[in-house]
């Protein structure tokens, strides 16, 4: 059975790029089934490209070490090739909210995100009962002012090296830079998109009392600075004078949802590169 595998480029942009990685795929046995591409600008930017082939099996390695010598040495390029018959490994943390956890989970089980799901790591106890059923580890590692640096370490321990993704299903502590240099792979975050407005606990009753119109929900990689990192999906629904706060409330639950699922998956299925405070999503 042929291997289907995923390319993903990014260098200075150049003539020549999109024939050399074609010519290199097929001289590889490799069959393109599909090419995506991006330039930041139409002389001197950064190419971005997301290419997915077919190739007999067993020969992946071998053509990821040959792209590098035989073409990313070339042209200067950042690149990934990954097999799609293995699911990205994703930690969770959550703390007591449970609608993007359950989701999540959900969606894995139905095999609607094609990712595997190793731990589900909270501040809370609250929501292990919720999470038994789906057969997924769950882990309290408590977080207080005075023991934060001794939980990140213990967070550190059960992520770093056994998963390719962490995501922050509406997990409400900060991050620190420690514990993202610790774990070493890339964080998700969900939150509402009224940032830098309505900030606390009670975010969609101060919405109600300002009369927003618009209710939304954002999905980013997580940085040293608070939810301030490059941004992969967003989505908002119309609200009116009608809608109670708990309609709001109920309705942006809705779009976190929604919003932190596709971002999962675009990144687990590879499209999204980052670019410095910004993403190119394939």
């Amino acid at each position: 059975m042929d291997t289907i595998g995923r390319l993903l480029v990014r260098c200075p942009d150049r003539q020549g790029i999109v024939a050399a990685v074609a010519s290199f795929l097929s001289a590889s046995g490799a069959n393109i089934l599909s090419l995506d591409q991006h330039a930041t600008a139409r002389e001197g930017g950064t190419y971005f490209q997301r290419t997915e082939f077919a190739l007999p099996s067993g020969r992946l390695d071998g053509l990821r070490t040959a792209f590098g010598s035989d073409v990313a040495r070339t042209f200067g390029m950042d690149y990934t090739v990954t097999d799609t018959a293995t699911p990205k490994r994703v930690g969770i943390l959550v703390s007591k909210i449970d609608h993007c956890l359950l989701d999540l989970l959900w969606r894995a089980q139905r095999g609607d995100l094609d990712v595997s799901i190793e731990v589900v790591v909270s501040n809370h106890p609250d929501l292990e009962a919720a999470v038994a059923p789906f057969g997924v580890p769950f882990v309290h590692v408590p977080v207080t002012p005075d023991t934060k640096a001794d939980a990140e370490a213990r967070q550190a321990e059960l992520l770093a090296g056994r998963v390719d993704l962490v995501v922050l299903a509406r997990y409400m502590q900060i991050v620190s830079g420690s514990l993202l240099q610790a774990v070493g792979c890339p964080m998700i975050n969900i939150h509402h998109s009224f940032l830098p407005a309505f900030v606390g606990a009670v975010p969609y009753r101060q919405a109600k009392e300002r009369g927003v119109k618009l209710v939304g929900a954002t999905a980013h990689y997580v940085t040293e600075e608070l939810d301030q990192g490059p941004i992969i999906e967003q989505d908002v629904v119309r609200v009116s004078h009608r809608n109670t706060a708990a309609d709001l409330t109920r309705l942006g639950a809705d779009v976190e949802r929604s919003v932190l699922s596709r971002a999962v998956r675009w990144h687990c299925e590879d499209r999204v590169v980052r670019d410095g405070k910004t993403t190119i999503v394939f």
